[in-house]
């Protein structure tokens, strides 16, 4: 599209492009129809060639759009079969409509493709199937059942946020006890070097990278080896599955063990990572296990009636919310995070749920860890990532066009790292795609994190006076008695540890040179870590960059206005806020947590004021660093609103088209032979009617609608052999109640391990008890935002559409929508519509989110 034409429409799906080849279809009349090539019309050469990527692009969604071959250099061919398939290969060779919508200039396999989507992901079912069986339950219920569920939610999220702050609590001392160990060992090892012989300082540069090392690979090969999925923060796969996307392996027993063992691994193996981002992770699994009274293959028999999707969502909710609030020591932040970034769904009562169960991770957390500090009944902690106290903090209005400078780098600064990151990602998806490989990435990362603060205490002289106020332990180093070498202090410590002394040392505790190295080099590496096959969050690395470089400003500043008493601690807060902002592009969240980490609301207005620019300034240059990853492995996420100036396309644009359907009372081998042959997830259930002319304008139809039934719900009809020929059919759906249908989920069986006879395929099931006799359905004329919305605000999975005559004529499903996608670049707004691809696997791009 022509990003400086003002009249051209920004949104053209491919079926509106101008094209002589026309497409028609013929309709088998096994369920619902098998996709025939019956006729091209056009000048298409024979010569051409297709393979099947994609089942949904909208260029072949039904006979009355034109396929372009002009602009798209789509072939066709016969295959084996003596049919034709479609692909939705793109070529550059050929001139394009300056209407045209998608430019796809990149080959399907590159790694840094971002405008393809899997269809390896599938969706979750947030609506609730309302059929017999539910409202059968639904009318025995009473007042005493609905207290006594809302009682164990209450329940539940007491558990949940209790758990999750005892993994925090775990978490914290076995890190706090090994980097003191490991700090300790090497605090004295350089102690002891008087002098800079290499005798001397091998030793300790050596063990250094030793203790790096082992801990580093423990937790890398539990990752890589037990769950791939435990690695990076966690954060964008909870985005996705908040957002309605199932993620592969995503909450799983083994999932948390590795995601444990390696965030222990990683912070004591000294890697630019933090806490934060795991325990968000964490909480999400705790959340979604405690509420489906499961633990693996182990059924504890509570908590039933919470065994949906719907109900998950709300728990896993609950649970990001407690780990942000274990983590800061932010309750209100957690909720905050969970309205801006992820939730899908809410209400007044959620919210009230979800706040209660992050006070009880605060309260739980502090709890616990004021007895492991000496201080029981203290409960002022503030959580995994102890920022401290910033009392008497001040600012003048002078200082305001200074943030907003701060602001203005953290967000370039972000936008490098987003990029930096997007190339290194793409790198190891191409290269880095053996196990070993991936395991001695993170080993080398750990090694180079020792080597490189070995030489900045080596060559960075900044030594300090013991003073009465003095970072808690020192590190002598290569400096006289009396002194201490600020480099090494501030390495020899974990990084939350080193962000609070950035914020709270006093004026003239660090020279500029030392804290210039030091931000250049965690940048590098806090870049290259991130996306590594380990636990790690991005929060600590950017809060420690930022503050860093604004201590940095604090100090340019006192020495512009010697006369002017300035405290450089607030600078680097500001410069934290603005190089996270930069980088993951929150606001609203990540000022109250940061206002409830520090105990200072006086900065409120700065700190939010410092991360909307720094939002602007990234947002001009790329997406934030979880939503570009989340592009980068080919999610079909659906954003807040529709794509702009999207009013004129309707439901016969983008709906998938033809659609397979299964008659209210259909053969069972009809319905095995359909759930072999494809992989969708929903089905429409009709009466049968007769099929219009596939050569005319209008779309064919399908049988007049009667309902919806899912994939998950006919294996189990199927297991539970619901055949109406049964001599007991009578007693087999008396016992078939919907706790059946719960007691299967989420690990419906596959349709290959089930055993139909051929005598029991000639058999029939009545559908009808066992639908959704109200799925939502949209008509042919629907607008586009229309249906967005309702996909965005249901958590819907499948929309039927149908003609004013009630009759099936296709179905929209969260791909024919996630593929139109806003992209905002240097202040330019483009609208793509990406292909869909079938040959990226969903369970190896879920491995390397950030």
């Amino acid at each position: 599209m022509d990003e400086s034409s003002e009249t051209a429409p920004l949104l053209i799906p491919r079926s509106r492009r101008n094209s002589n080849a026309r497409v028609s279809w013929n309709q088998s009349p096994y369920i619902g129809g098998q996709l025939e090539i019956l006729e091209r019309r056009g000048s298409v050469s024979d010569n051409y060639e297709v393979n099947n990527l994609g089942r949904r692009d909208s260029s072949i969604n039904g006979p009355h759009f034109g396929l372009d071959f002009e602009s798209e250099n789509i072939p066709l061919s016969s295959d084996r079969r003596g049919s034709t398939q479609y692909n939705a290969i793109n070529s550059s060779s050929r001139p394009r409509s300056p209407l045209a919508t998608t430019i796809i200039n990149a080959p399907l396999r590159e790694a840094r493709s971002t405008r393809v989507l899997s269809d390896r992901f599938e969706s979750l079912d947030y609506d609730l199937v309302e059929n017999t069986l539910l409202l059968k339950e639904e009318a025995q219920q009473t007042f005493v059942r609905v207290n006594r569920i809302q009682t164990q939610k209450w329940f539940v999220m007491f558990l949940i946020g209790a758990v999750v702050a005892l993994i925090a609590d775990m978490v914290v001392i076995v890190v706090d006890e090994i980097s003191e160990f490991k700090y300790g060992r090497l605090r004295d090892l350089f102690d002891r070097c008087s002098t800079t012989s290499g005798d001397c300082l091998v030793q300790p540069l050596g063990l250094w990278i030793l203790m790096n090392i082992l801990p580093v690979l423990i937790g890398s090969v539990i990752v890589v080896y037990m769950s791939p999925a435990a690695s990076g923060s966690g954060v964008a796969q909870v985005k996705c599955f908040l957002n309605g996307v199932k993620i592969p392996q995503f909450l799983r027993v083994q999932t948390l063990i590795a995601k444990i063992v390696g965030m222990v691994g990683s912070l004591t193996g000294g890697l630019a990572v933090g806490k934060e981002g795991p325990m968000i992770h964490i909480g999400a699994i705790v959340g979604a296990g405690i509420s489906q009274g499961r633990l693996g293959p182990f059924d504890f028999h509570v908590f039933e009636n919470f065994r949906s999707d719907a109900e998950k969502r709300d728990f896993v909710s609950a649970g990001v919310a407690a780990g942000i609030a274990a983590a800061f020591g932010a309750p209100v932040g957690g909720v905050l995070l969970i309205l801006e970034e992820g939730a899908s769904f809410w209400n007044q009562s959620l919210t009230w749920k979800v706040f209660f169960c992050s006070l009880v991770s605060v309260f739980t957390y502090n709890s616990i860890i004021g007895v492991y500090l000496d201080r029981p009944g203290d409960l002022s902690n503030s959580g995994l990532v102890n920022l401290g106290v910033m009392d008497n903090m001040s600012y003048l209005v002078y200082e305001i066009p200074i943030f907003l400078l701060m602001a203005t780098f953290g967000g370039l600064l972000g936008a490098i790292f987003v990029s930096l990151n997007v190339w290194l990602t793409a790198f190891r998806h191409k290269h880095i795609t053996s196990r070993v490989a991936r395991v001695l990435e993170v080993v080398l990362i750990a090694a180079v994190s020792a080597t490189v603060g070995f030489l900045l205490i080596y060559f960075i002289d900044d030594c300090q006076m013991m003073r009465d106020v003095t970072p808690q332990r020192t590190v002598q180093m290569l400096c006289s008695d009396g002194e201490y070498s600020t480099m090494a202090t501030m390495l020899f410590q974990t990084s939350e540890k080193s962000v609070r002394n950035l914020l709270h040392d006093a004026p003239g505790t660090y020279k500029p040179i030392t804290l210039g190295a030091f931000v250049i080099a965690y940048f590098f590496l806090a870049c290259w870590t991130c996306g590594s096959w380990i636990p790690s969050g991005q929060f600590i690395p950017g809060l420690l960059i930022g503050a860093g470089w604004g201590r940095l400003v604090g100090i340019g500043v006192m020495r512009l206005m010697p006369g002017v008493s300035i405290d450089p601690g607030r600078y680097a807060l500001i410069g934290a806020a603005a190089q996270l902002g930069g980088i993951v592009r929150m606001t609203i969240s990540l000022t109250v947590i940061l206002i409830e980490s520090t105990g200072n609301i006086t900065f409120g207005l700065p700190i939010m004021i410092t991360l909307i620019v720094a939002q602007w300034i990234g947002n001009w240059f790329n997406s934030g660093l979880f939503d570009v990853h989340i592009k980068l492995l080919r999610v079909p996420l659906l954003d807040w609103e529709p794509p702009p100036l999207s009013s004129h396309l309707t439901a016969k644009d983008v709906m998938s088209y033809p659609v397979y359907t299964l008659k209210t009372t259909e053969s069972v081998g009809a319905i095995v032979d359909l759930l072999h042959k494809v992989t969708h997830n929903g089905f429409a259930v009709v009466d049968e009617g007769e099929l219009r002319n596939p050569l005319s304008d209008e779309p064919d139809t399908f049988g007049q609608m009667r309902g919806l039934i899912l994939r998950s719900q006919l294996i189990t009809l199927l297991q539970a052999k619901v055949f109406d020929q049964r001599l007991d059919i009578a007693a087999v759906r008396k016992r078939l109640n919907i706790q059946t249908f719960r007691d299967a989920y989420p690990r419906f069986p596959s349709i290959k391990s089930l055993n139909v006879t051929e005598e029991e395929r000639r058999y029939t099931m009545n559908l009808t008890p066992y639908m959704n006799h109200s799925p939502y359905i949209c008509y042919l004329t629907t607008s586009f935002p229309r249906i967005f919305k309702l996909f965005r605000a249901l958590g819907l999975r499948h929309l039927v559409v149908v003609n004013n005559r009630n009759q099936v004529v296709g179905m929209v499903t969260r791909k024919d929508l996630a593929k139109f996608r806003v992209e905002m670049h240097r202040g330019k707004i483009k609208v793509e519509e990406l292909h869909i691809s079938n040959e990226l696997r969903a369970t190896t791009l879920t491995k390397g989110f950030p």
